[in-house]
């Protein structure tokens, strides 16, 4: 299946939390990714389903760093194509991304860690594409 790349690199085909088609997710996956946030302290509680779930960034979507209304705006799919890239928040997004790897990699499986490192940490080799 071809790869979606959100506006920040992430590759959502990849993301445990990604369910449009053709990348829908068991109720059962879904709880197991809600209970892998809270592990790895990207939520403080396990969610529900509904919550866990993703469709994609849109504009409207809260976003730390504002990247996808900013790629709106500017009318571009993804970062890489603005001349002011890397941006301050696109450093920032990736450091912050980058600062999980350590905890991700001691409460994770191997096969956890691996579709994180596909999904969220490769966000920066995504974009050099």
């Amino acid at each position: 299946m071809a790869r979606i790349l959100a506006a920040c690199g992430n590759d959502c085909s990849a993301c445990p939390r990604y369910v449009a088609h053709p990348y829908e997710k068991s109720p059962e996956e879904l709880h197991h990714t809600a209970e892998l946030w809270m592990r790895i302290g990207y939520r403080d509680r396990v969610v529900s389903n509904e919550e866990i779930a993703c469709t994609g960034c849109k504009p409207e979507n809260w976003c730390r760093y504002q990247v996808v209304s900013c790629c709106a705006d500017k009318g571009i799919a993804t970062c890489a194509a603005c001349a002011e890239y890397p941006c301050e928040r696109m450093r920032e997004c990736f450091a912050v991304t980058e600062s999980f790897v350590p905890a991700c990699r001691e409460a994770c499986s191997d096969a956890e860690f691996e579709q994180l490192r596909r999904a969220f940490f490769e966000k920066r080799a995504n974009l050099a594409r």
